[in-house]
């Protein structure tokens, strides 16, 4: 264990104690950690949910934002140990958990038209059936998956094939498969945790990152970069779970309730998270005339589609003969949802 981890064990362990002794109070008060903060996109879902929950019982529900209980990986340990009960956490995360959850990553395996988006999430095969046995082996019930705005590309010099990508370090997040993506993409990527981007920016350290166009603006990375690009290769996407061992406890009324404040607030956010995508490039757009904002076109997507086959592979590789039946539906799911 991390010693943030035991640092948060720590300051919790008096309200852990509550909780084990009292049965009523583990049902009472029910504690939810994420990766993001209240008027984030994670941070509107939770606060749907709460609000669901308070409204149609006599539980309350206690949001713990980023950095509140340590990392991901801590916040991550104290869901399974049962110390809290519902966690928001992301595939580039949960991947070294749940290898099978990195299919998210896979480019060009999600839709970018946000009414595709929404048939995706809520009447996908992949999303909504594969993955609950999964998480249910890491003691965790998947209660929602949702994204969180296109991934967009922000680098100093424009790209618009793979060729012209050689040797710009792009950062990501800590995860091997992103690593794998952006290699195949032609760029030199560079895993770098988000507390260190701004500055790895400044300083020359990586050349570009990728985000949705809410955080590229809520955090003026248009700013520190030339060129925003949309290379229509995916979604941020997230999940929120609840402990197994806390959910299967629950009256049959509860687990209805959960799960109709997860499906209410799904609903919400998919909304929500257009709408602050486009907020976000409204306001670059305004506060930043200057910056250039390109779109590839299907056919300059092409061998960037091409060259995601070897990341697919890699994911294989990882997640095993389960992960390619997951990542084969999620392919016919994108079908569907496209006609």
């Amino acid at each position: 264990m991390t010693k943030t981890a035991r640092f948060a064990l720590r300051v919790c362990a008096p309200l852990a104690a509550a909780l084990l002794t009292s049965t009523a109070a583990y049902a009472d008060n029910w504690r939810y950690a994420m990766e993001e903060g209240l008027t984030d996109p994670q941070g509107l879902y939770a606060t749907k949910f709460k609000e669901e929950i308070e409204a149609n019982s006599d539980h309350t529900v206690q949001i713990y934002p980023v950095g509140t209980l340590g990392e991901s990986a801590d916040a991550m340990e104290q869901a399974q140990a049962g110390l809290l009960q519902f966690i928001d956490q992301s595939p580039g995360f949960t991947g070294a958990l749940i290898p099978e959850a990195e299919a998210f990553l896979v480019p060009y395996i999600q839709p970018t038209d946000p009414q595709v988006v929404r048939k995706f999430f809520k009447e996908g095969v992949a999303v909504n059936e594969m993955f609950h046995d999964i998480y249910r082996e890491q003691g965790l019930e998947l209660l929602s998956v949702f994204p969180e705005g296109e991934m967009v590309v922000t680098t100093m010099e424009e790209f618009r094939t793979p060729a012209d990508l050689e040797g710009m370090k792009i950062r990501t997040m800590t995860s091997p498969l992103l690593l794998e993506t952006y290699t195949a993409f032609g760029a030199s990527p560079i895993a770098m945790p988000w507390g260190e981007l701004i500055g790895g920016l400044k300083t020359k350290m990586v050349d570009g990152q990728e985000n949705p166009a809410i955080w590229i603006e809520a955090y003026d990375l248009d700013n520190l970069t030339n060129v925003m690009t949309y290379t229509g290769h995916g979604q941020y996407t997230t999940a929120v779970m609840a402990n197994a061992e806390f959910y299967d406890a629950l009256s049959d009324a509860d687990k209805e309730l959960v799960q109709n404040a997860s499906q209410v607030a799904l609903d919400y956010i998919l909304d929500v998270a257009v709408e602050l995508d486009a907020t976000g490039l409204a306001k670059i757009q305004e506060s930043n005339p200057g910056y250039t904002i390109n779109r590839l076109t299907e056919e300059e997507r092409a061998p960037f589609k091409e060259r995601a086959k070897a990341v697919e592979a890699a994911f294989v590789e990882r997640a095993g003969e389960r992960g390619a039946a997951i990542l084969e539906q999620m392919k016919k799911d994108l079908a569907a949802a496209q006609q």
